[in-house]
């Protein structure tokens, strides 16, 4: 098929969704895809609640949570727990501290890693989120039966390497 977006001439979109007879490969039963669109579709409503009470980006509230659940420690250890990029962490941590979320200590044994911690502020909207996330959980657990629910998270555990 051909379709026309301004002057170019573009092959291969289709408009019905349909399959391709020659391609075999189903994407919406390819586990990445499912696992991606299932995380894009039950992060976007938590996102809604956490940008809309705090302002806050994914990668801020997941620094956050990671400092709320998990106390006081360096960037570079978040980035190992949550699997960020070094420079997201790094954003989101100046935004913290901007929004005074968290504190900055350089430690004294090396001065290039920073101790974060959050502040009586951060260690608020950490326990609201919290709430909230456990309330968004449920919601979305809900659609499963408690057996479902156990496989659910054992066999996601098991993928994210928990």
């Amino acid at each position: 098929m051909r379709a026309r977006m301004g002057n170019e001439v573009v092959v291969g979109i289709e408009d019905d969704g349909e399959r391709r007879e020659e391609d075999d490969f189903d994407l919406k039963s390819f586990l990445p895809y499912l696992l991606n669109q299932a995380a894009e579709q039950a992060g976007t409503s938590f996102q809604r609640i956490y940008k809309a009470r705090y302002g806050m980006l994914r990668t801020e509230w997941r620094v956050l949570f990671h400092l709320g659940r998990y106390g006081p420690m360096t960037a570079k250890a978040i980035g190992l727990r949550t699997r960020m990029h070094k420079t997201k962490i790094s954003r989101a941590v100046a935004a913290l501290e901007a929004r005074r979320y968290l504190t900055r200590t350089e430690l004294e044994n090396d001065r290039r890693l920073e101790r974060l911690e959050l502040t009586a502020a951060g260690r608020k909207a950490y326990e609201d989120l919290s709430r909230h996330a456990r309330e968004h959980d449920a919601e979305l657990m809900a659609q499963f039966s408690p057996q479902e629910q156990d496989v659910l998270r054992r066999c996601l555990g098991q993928l994210a390497g928990f």
